[in-house]
C-alpha cells in the first residue's frame, strides 16, 4: 500500500505518529517535501536515517525547502519503480524531479523544490541551499517526461502547489499572496496534464483544496492500488 504524508522537518515525534507506526513489510510512505532529516550530519540525524533504512516499509521523499541538497546530491542514482532515486541508504530514498514511478499499478509524476521564503536568515545560518530552486533543465526534463506518457497519471506528488491553490489558500487565511516560478510552472502541468489526484505539503495543512488538489501535513493518507 501507498501512503502520503507532509512535510517532517525533522521532528522525531513524527516518526512515531499513529498512521507511520501502522506501516507495514512492502508498504511505501510518500513524503512531500521537507523531510528535514537530512540537514547538518549530526549524530542523531544518522540514528534516523539507520532506523529509516531498516524499516520494513519504503520512506521515499522529495526534496522542499529544508533539506540538505547538497549531501542528498552526493548519494547514489538508481532506477526505482521506473523513475530515478537517490538511494539515501537501505530502504530510505529521495524521489528525484520530474520523474515517473509506477507503484502498485499506479504512475506517480514527482517534482520536488521550493523557495525559502526566510532565505537571508538561513543563509546566516549556513543551511539553505541553491539547489533549493528547480533549474530550467529540470522544468523541461519534467515536461519531456510527462509528454513521453502523453500527459495521463494517476498521482502528481509535489512540495510546491500550482499557483492558483497556493493564492487561494493564502488568501483565505488573509496572507500575503507570494506564488512563485515554480508555482506557475506546475500550474501548467496541471493544465496540460490528465490526473486522478494531486498531493503537496508546503503550506502546512491537512486539507481537501478542491476535488483534485489535497494539502497534506500531519495525516497519512492511503492510495489504493489499481485493480489489476
Amino acid at each position: 500500500m501507498v501512503y502520503v504524508t507532509g512535510d517532517m522537518h525533522g521532528n522525531l515525534e513524527r516518526l512515531y505518529d499513529k498512521g507511520i507506526r501502522k506501516l507495514k513489510s512492502g508498504d511505501v510512505l510518500i513524503v512531500c517535501g521537507d523531510f528535514g532529516f537530512i540537514w547538518n550530519g549530526d549524530k542523531t540525524e544518522k540514528q534516523v536515517i539507520d532506523y529509516l533504512a531498516s524499516r520494513r516499509f519504503v520512506t521515499a521523499f522529495i526534496d522542499g525547502t529544508h533539506d540538505n541538497m547538497t549531501a542528498i546530491n552526493r548519494c547514489r542514482t538508481t532506477y526505482w519503480h521506473g523513475g530515478m532515486v537517490h538511494r539515501i541508504k537501505g530502504n530510505l530514498i529521495h524521489l528525484m524531479r520530474g520523474q515517473i514511478f509506477n507503484i502498485e499499478g499506479n504512475s506517480f509524476f514527482t517534482f520536488g523544490g521550493g523557495e525559502s521564503t526566510d532565505k537571508d536568515m538561513r543563509l546566516e545560518q549556513g543551511f539553505w541551499w541553491r539547489e533549493e530552486e528547480p533549474t530550467p533543465v529540470e522544468m523541461a526534463q519534467g515536461a519531456k517526461r510527462l509528454d513521453e506518457v502523453g500527459c495521463n497519471v494517476d498521482y502528481i506528488i509535489t512540495h510546491e502547489p500550482p499557483s492558483l491553490v497556493k493564492s487561494a489558500m493564502l488568501l483565505r487565511k488573509g496572507n500575503k499572496d507570494r506564488v512563485n516560478k515554480l508555482n506557475g510552472y506546475l500550474e501548467e502541468i496541471g493544465r496540460s496534464c490528465t490526473f486522478k489526484h494531486w498531493y503537496f505539503g508546503s503550506l502546512h495543512e491537512d486539507k481537501f483544496v478542491t476535488q483534485h488538489h489535497t494539502c497534506v501535513f500531519k495525516k497519512t493518507l492511503p492510495i489504493k492500488p489499481t485493480a489489476k
